[in-house]
C-alpha cells in the first residue's frame, strides 16, 4: 500500500470515528445507561482536536545524484524603470490558474470549509498545475530561468479569488520546494527536490508559527539544541498527512530553518480546527527530540518570513477581489423603496472604497514582489504591504458582509467564508512562500 493511501486510510478512519461517536451521542438508550456525559465529552474531545496522531508515514527522500553546488536562480533583469506589466509567460500562468480557481476551486469551496480539508482530487489537479516548480531551477527540473517571485504572488492571488483556504492547501507544498532552491545546499537539494518536481508530489508545509499571543516569528519558543527540535508549532496546512517540514526554531546563533521528515516518533500531530481558512487543514505540530537538518542561514529565515509574508498579501488581493466582484452585481440587482441598494450613496461609498483600497493594496504587493524578484531590497515594501493587506483586507471582509445585509451573515453566499478568511492574514506567518 502506497504513503498515500496509508495517509487517506487513516483520514478516513478518523472521519468514521467521528461520525459514529456523533451518532452515539445522539442515541437515546446512552441515557438510561448513564453514558451522556461520556459520549458528549468524547464527541468534543474529537470534534476539538481531531485524534492526537503520529506524524505521517514518509516516503524515503534519498539523493538520485550529486550536485557540485547548490543551484541557485539569478535575479529577474530589470527595465529600469516602473513597470509591474507581467510577462507573457506570466500572463500565460496566470490564466491557467485563474481558470483552475473559477472551475475547480470556487465551486468546491463550500464543501471544503466545512470539511475542512481540500479534496485529494483537487491537491493531485493543483500538482499538476507545477506549482511547486515555480522556484526550482530548470537544471533541477524546475520551469524557470530566474528568480520568480513575482510569479509566485500572481498565482497565489489567482487561487485565492477562488478560494483561500483550498489556495493554501494546493501552496503548502511548494513553500517547501521554494524555501529548499533558495536556501538549500547541494545534497538538500539533490535529495528533496526531484519528489517535488515528479508526477507525485509530497505533501509538505512550511510551519513558522506557534501558539502563544503576540508572537514574533524573530523570538520563536521551539528551540533546537543539540541536534534536536523541541517546540510546538501552531496552523500547519496539511501537516496530518505531510511528508516534510520545514521548521523555523530558535538558535544561539538566532531563528533559523530546519529540515524535518515526519515519522520519527516525536512528531505528534493534533488537529486544530479553526475560524477561517479550515479547507487547509491546519493542525498543530508537536515536537519532541525530533533530529533535524539545519537550512540556510539565519539572514536567510529573515527572507523567509518577509517572502511568506509577501505571500499572505497576494492571498488577500485575490480573495479581496471576489468580495468586490460579488458585492458589485448584488448592490446593483438588490432593490429595497422601488429602486436597487446602489443608489444609496452610503452604499456606493463604501463599494468604492473597496476597490480603492483595493487597488492600494495591489499596488504595494507588486511592487514588493517585483523588487523581490529582482534581487533588490524589499524589506520597507513587505512591511507596507503586510500592514495595508492585513488592516484593509480585514475591512474588505467586514463590509462585504455588511453590503450584504442578512445575507452576508448566512453561508448562501461566500462573503461570510471570505470575511473569516481575510481575517487570517494579519494573523499568519509561514504556510506558503513566494
Amino acid at each position: 500500500m502506497s504513503v498515500q493511501e496509508r495517509t487517506r486510510g487513516r483520514r478516513d478512519a478518523i472521519g468514521v470515528g467521528v461520525a459514529l461517536l456523533n451518532r452515539l451521542a445522539q442515541w437515546r438508550a446512552i441515557d438510561r445507561l448513564g453514558l451522556r456525559k461520556p459520549a458528549e465529552r468524547a464527541v468534543f474531545e474529537a470534534t476539538k482536536t481531531g485524534f492526537r496522531t503520529a506524524g505521517a508515514l514518509s516516503r524515503r527522500f534519498t539523493a538520485a545524484s550529486r550536485l557540485a553546488s547548490p543551484s541557485r536562480l539569478p535575479a529577474a533583469r530589470g527595465t529600469g524603470r516602473f513597470d509591474l506589466t507581467p510577462t507573457e509567460d506570466q500572463q500565460m500562468m496566470v490564466e491557467v490558474v485563474r481558470e483552475f480557481a473559477a472551475d475547480v476551486l470556487r465551486p468546491a469551496a463550500a464543501a471544503a470549509d466545512t470539511a475542512c480539508t481540500t479534496e485529494a482530487k483537487i491537491l493531485d489537479s493543483s500538482a499538476e498545475l507545477g506549482l511547486s516548480l515555480i522556484e526550482v531551477p530548470e537544471e533541477l527540473g524546475g520551469i524557470v530561468a530566474e528568480r520568480s517571485t513575482m510569479t509566485g504572488v500572481l498565482v497565489a492571488e489567482a487561487l485565492a479569488h477562488g478560494d483561500m483556504g483550498q489556495a493554501v492547501a494546493c501552496l503548502a507544498p511548494s513553500a517547501v520546494s521554494t524555501a529548499i532552491s533558495l536556501w538549500g545546499d547541494e545534497t538538500q537539494q539533490a535529495t528533496y527536490l526531484p519528489s517535488f518536481t515528479g508526477s507525485s508530489v509530497p505533501p509538505a508545509a512550511l510551519a513558522l508559527l506557534e501558539p502563544r499571543a503576540l508572537f514574533d516569528p524573530f523570538e520563536l519558543k521551539t528551540r533546537f539544541t543539540g541536534g534536536l527540535l523541541n517546540g510546538v508549532k501552531s496552523l500547519v496546512p496539511r501537516a496530518a498527512e505531510a511528508e516534510l517540514f520545514v521548521i523555523g526554531a530558535q538558535t544561539d546563533a538566532g531563528p533559523r530553518l530546519f529540515v524535518v521528515e515526519p515519522d520519527h516518533p516525536g512528531v505528534t500531530i493534533e488537529a486544530e480546527p479553526s475560524m477561517g481558512l479550515r479547507a487547509a487543514s491546519l493542525s498543530r505540530v508537536i515536537l519532541s527530540d525530533v533530529p533535524a537538518v539545519p537550512l540556510g542561514t539565519p539572514d536567510d529565515y529573515r527572507e523567509c518570513v518577509r517572502l511568506s509574508r509577501l505571500g499572505w498579501c497576494a492571498l488577500a488581493l485575490g480573495t479581496a477581489r471576489a468580495v468586490l466582484d460579488y458585492v458589485t452585481p448584488y448592490v446593483n440587482e438588490r432593490e429595497a423603496f422601488g429602486e436597487p441598494i446602489s443608489h444609496r450613496q452610503s452604499v456606493a461609498f463604501m463599494v468604492a472604497n473597496i476597490g480603492i483600497e483595493l487597488e492600494g493594496m495591489k499596488l504595494v504587493t507588486y511592487r514588493a514582489g517585483s523588487r523581490a524578484s529582482q534581487g533588490l531590497s524589499f524589506d520597507r515594501e513587505v512591511a507596507l504591504a503586510r500592514h495595508l493587506c492585513a488592516e484593509k483586507g480585514m475591512q474588505i471582509g467586514t463590509d462585504g458582509v455588511q453590503l450584504l445585509g442578512g445575507h452576508g451573515f448566512v453561508k448562501e453566499h461566500p462573503v461570510e467564508r471570505w470575511y473569516r478568511d481575510l481575517r487570517a492574514i494579519g494573523i499568519m506567518e509561514g504556510a506558503v512562500l513566494v
